[in-house]
């Protein structure tokens, strides 16, 4: 357990009567080992200094010289090791923005104050602070996979499903799934697809793995119709996989030879995927799919560069909106916004909707109040191995009875 007295402060702000009172402010609450610079090159040269290097830096945003966008970006080049706190007076919308920045910069950040600062929010929001694991803690970077090794992966079946459930938010009834692969690595463990599937797609191994998926997502679906429980099964298309007209003959001879109905099979395609500069192939696939009954799903919308047009172009019968403007829309004006203008939009096109990312009830409820159609995200359930669906589904449908998560009937 740390003490407040252990934790090294710098705040950094051009205003000397903000750097005197949260200086008093942090002393009153026990931070006695606190320095102020009122800019930029003099925090930089307390953050270089072993004996000066804080835990934690107060930020201010709008400075003279150099701003706190531009000081974060320095933080980068001279390795700041510890945590950040912004504390501006500018609106709810820059401190979004810049806070996402210090993410992508990977910089660990508290969160954002405004000013005028109160006690209990700067307590508050320092309560959250941790010590840093030390070097003997700190994980081992993530290793580079060769084609050979993914290849290998492929032929040797460590590339293994798991089913993410979707619920129906007016019944609770459980719709369907969405497949994902992990690869099941014999070393390192489980490994998940954002360090492998651009590997694949590079090396022109994304049809093999995407076979291998639907295949085993496919045989999967057989056997949960067979024992009556008739989800609709999704699987994740890669623009690659629409490069080839063979693409279009697979997914059916596959669908055939499981002995289910197209009508139970989702294929989501990511929109910033969808199409480059020859768009023939892809719309001549994803339109004969569609008549065949297929379910079409444009994935992580409002993501991607062009949207609307991919609506235009492309008969989707399922919407899916992006985890990114879901979770925490029912606190977020600007998220709340995307997200009814999505929401609003697959209404007014007759569309399926699929809220990702529902992580806690707060989510849960938007969609309830909002009449979204279906909810996925670790609220609901993380990703499963099918052996674990069914005693998840036994849970789930207790929950929903007891935790009142459905809309009275009227």
């Amino acid at each position: 357990m740390h003490s407040a007295s252990q934790i090294n402060i710098l705040i950094l702000d051009d205003d000397p009567f903000i750097l005197k009172m949260l200086t008093k402010m942090l002393a009153n609450q026990g931070y006695t080992s606190v320095r102020t610079c009122d800019n930029g090159r003099d925090a930089l040269a307390v953050i270089d200094n072993a004996d000066t290097r804080p835990d934690l830096i107060l930020l201010d945003l709008n400075m003279p010289d150099m701003d706190g966008i531009e000081f974060v970006r320095y933080l980068v080049e001279h390795s700041y090791p510890g945590d950040l706190v912004l504390v501006s007076g500018e609106d709810e919308r820059i401190l979004k923005t810049a806070e996402k920045l210090v993410h992508a910069h990977q910089i660990p950040m508290l969160g954002y104050l405004h000013k005028p600062v109160t006690p209990d929010k700067l307590a508050g929001i320092l309560s959250a602070w941790k010590p840093h694991a030390t070097d003997d803690q700190t994980p081992i970077s993530h290793r580079l996979y060769s084609a050979e090794e993914l290849r290998a992966a492929i032929a040797n079946r460590e590339l293994v499903n798991y089913y993410q459930p979707k619920v129906s938010v007016r019944t609770g009834d459980v719709i369907g799934v969405e497949t994902l692969v992990r690869w099941h690595h014999a070393t390192d463990g489980l490994i998940f697809p954002d360090r492998f599937i651009r590997i694949a797609e590079e090396n022109h191994l994304i049809n093999e793995l995407t076979t291998l998926v639907l295949t085993n997502a496919l045989n999967q679906a057989k056997i949960w119709h067979q024992s009556g429980l008739m989800l609709r099964v999704a699987i994740n298309v890669s623009m690659d996989n629409l490069a080839s007209l063979d693409f279009q003959d697979l997914v059916v001879n596959l669908v055939t030879q499981a002995g289910l109905s197209p009508q139970t099979i989702v294929l989501e395609v990511t929109e910033s995927q969808v199409m480059g500069a020859d768009a023939r192939v892809p719309l001549e696939i994803l339109s004969r799919l569609r008549l065949k009954r297929f379910h079409l799903s444009i994935d992580d919308f409002g993501t991607g560069h062009s949207s609307m047009a991919q609506l235009r172009d492309i008969p989707f019968d399922e919407l899916k909106i992006d985890q990114g403007f879901v979770h925490r829309a029912w606190t977020d004006v600007t998220l709340r916004a995307i997200y009814d203008a999505s929401l609003s939009m697959a209404k007014q096109l007759d569309m399926e909707t699929v809220a990702e990312g529902v992580e806690d009830l707060h989510d849960w409820e938007l969609l309830r109040q909002t009449g979204c159609d279906l909810a996925q995200g670790n609220f609901v359930s993380k990703p499963l191995l099918a052996a674990e669906f069914s005693n998840w589904a036994a849970t789930w449908k207790q929950r929903v009875r007891t935790e009142s998560l459905l809309q009275p009937e009227k």
